[in-house]
């Protein structure tokens, strides 16, 4: 399976959990779980930096595939394709704790939809960091 396939399939499985979602004010017709629109709250906060860490690691490690010799690369070892797995891992983790703990649904200010870009991001950083770091050892054997 391709990466491009992988990562399309990925998407339109999250966007269509998604959309089936059912709305928070559903669940509780009396009561609000909506934060405030400038609250950062715990889930908010490590669901953006799970999301941040994620995007970093995609992004060294498709340098990591796309420039083989350079900084970051293949050609120098398993640094880039280490960095990662260890930032898709982190995204992995950030995510899937927000989304275990946060109360509510979609649009309540919790961080639930931040938490599954994380995890969306975070695992495509850890696929393209194995595939990297499988590459790395095997021109180094």
């Amino acid at each position: 399976m391709s990466v491009r396939r992988l990562l399309a399939t990925a998407t339109a499985a999250l966007l269509g959990g998604l959309a089936l979602a059912a709305p928070a004010a559903a669940a509780a017709p009396g009561a609000s779980l909506a934060a405030s629109v400038t609250t950062v709250g715990a889930g908010r906060l490590g669901s953006s930096a799970g999301a941040v860490l994620g995007l970093l690691g995609l992004v060294v490690a498709w340098r990591a595939l796309a420039r083989p010799a350079g900084r970051l690369g293949i050609a120098t070892g398993p640094r880039g394709p280490l960095l990662a797995l260890a930032a898709g891992a982190v995204a992995l983790v950030l995510g899937g704790l927000v989304a275990v703990t946060a109360e509510g649904g979609l649009g309540t200010g919790n961080g639930l939809g931040g938490a599954y870009v994380a995890l969306l991001v975070g695992l495509a950083a850890t696929v393209l960091g194995a595939r990297a770091l499988a590459r790395s050892r095997r021109r180094t054997a």
